[in-house]
């Protein structure tokens, strides 16, 4: 079905396999596009629970294909590629794929992530990497800025401070530096890692509401940046009284009493509550 991505479905989960083993899983157009389709499907299927992103081979995405030279990057050439950034009013392509999905997502970084190839999972959720994976914000290095919406993105993750350390100097850093600076949450030995993803992934999917889950991270995403509390306290609290009313928490409340996993019945293709909103 995709040519530079592959995608398979195991139980809840969606693992999304950026798929340019050759060419170190470069990204492309083509790639972009893909992973803003398989995310809007991943949206719509009440089947899946959690998406987890890694590449194929060696490594995870050595950023943006050049083979081409040094028009890849010029539009006036007709061959340039679109990174994630678009016109204003044009819709976000992958990035907004990944940010609103319903899904929380899981970037299990193999290997290299450069340029495009860390900025991509900045959207994502949860970001873990194995002991070997190296990455970069190597923008300015080419000539170029920070690009899918990263710088946004990256100072809300890992602080102003760090953000600018690693953008304007567009050094490659290691894992280890990664997970310190609060860009990854765990390192782990190669081996371990889609094990350790699909684990984490687990401890979502087989414990939690998955309407509760697509309301809460777009919570905390679109809430935590806006400078006060209090259109969030206007919206938590009827929240919170319409929800104890459903048979979510009724479910969630008897499994707990009863030791056991819960089973909510609950699908966000349609049972979102009707006061959720989020900020514009």
């Amino acid at each position: 079905m995709y040519e530079h991505i592959k995608t398979e479905i195991q139980g809840p989960l969606l693992i999304l396999t950026l798929n340019r083993p050759d060419k170190l899983n470069a990204y492309t157009a083509l790639m972009g596009s893909e992973i803003e389709d398989a995310f809007c499907k991943a949206d719509a299927d009440d089947l899946v629970r959690v998406v987890i992103v890694t590449g194929a081979g060696r490594g995870f995405c050595a950023g943006a294909d050049i083979s081409g030279g040094s028009g890849a990057f010029d539009v006036n050439q007709g061959a340039a590629m679109f990174q994630g950034s678009r016109p204003r009013g044009a819709r976000g392509g992958f990035v907004e794929a990944i940010y609103r999905c319903r899904k929380p997502s899981i970037a299990a970084i193999n290997g290299a992530a450069v340029g495009v190839g860390i900025t991509l999972t900045l959207p994502m959720d949860i970001r873990i990497a194995s002991s070997d994976a190296r990455m970069g914000f190597v923008f300015a290095r080419l000539g170029l800025v920070p690009e899918a919406g990263s710088a946004w993105f990256l100072p809300r993750l890992v602080g102003l401070d760090q953000a600018l350390r690693w953008c304007l100097s567009g050094r490659i850093f290691g894992a280890e530096e990664a997970c310190a600076g609060g860009l990854l949450s765990e390192v782990v030995p190669a081996e371990e890692l889609l094990p350790r993803a699909r684990e984490i992934a687990h401890e979502i999917a087989d414990n939690t509401s998955a309407v509760s889950i697509a309301m809460t991270r777009q919570m905390l995403w679109q809430y935590s940046a806006m400078p006060d509390p209090f259109d969030l306290l206007e919206m938590d609290g009827p929240l919170s009284v319409e929800l104890g009313k459903g048979g979510e928490v009724k479910e969630g409340v008897a499994a707990f009493l009863e030791r056991r996993k819960p089973k909510f019945p609950a699908k966000p293709s349609r049972d979102m509550p009707p006061g959720f909103r989020l900020p514009k």
